[in-house]
């Protein structure tokens, strides 16, 4: 398989499941019954996190979309390559921890992992596109 056929993907599936979540942070702060005590907490505490959460899942699913596409139209060295599609993918972790924290209670390890994961994926595109001679 192509190096970054995963990442779109995998970005377009995590994007609709984080986009469906939005509405349903949108039915609990405009149609639930108790909307009133959610909108009072969505400032903190786990309303905001699960905000966190779904910007951060569709933000990452956009970049998993957008680093696939690169990744399968640019001479990249196959095993660099790789590692920004693995370490994309990784990223994803970061708003599943998030969540894993607001509805089990997990400590935000799959947080920090996410979050290195993405930073480096990211650093590591740039810096390749930078020594690149194309």
């Amino acid at each position: 398989m192509k190096t970054g056929k995963i990442n779109i993907g995998t970005g377009f599936l995590v994007l609709s499941a984080f986009m469906m979540y939005g509405f349903v942070l949108i039915y609990l702060r405009d149609f639930s019954p108790e909307k009133e005590a959610w909108i009072a907490g969505s400032l903190n505490g786990p309303h905001f996190e699960s905000k966190l959460a779904h910007v951060h899942g569709n933000l990452f699913a956009l970049l998993n979309i957008v680093i696939g596409y690169l990744l399968m139209h640019l001479s990249i060295p196959p095993r660099t390559a790789l590692w920004i599609s693995r370490l994309a993918l990784a990223g994803l972790l970061m708003p599943m921890g998030i969540l894993s924290e607001v509805y089990f209670g997990l400590p935000p390890y799959l947080v920090l992992l996410g979050a290195v994961s993405i930073i480096v994926s990211t650093t590591m595109f740039g810096f390749t596109m930078l020594r690149s001679r194309d």
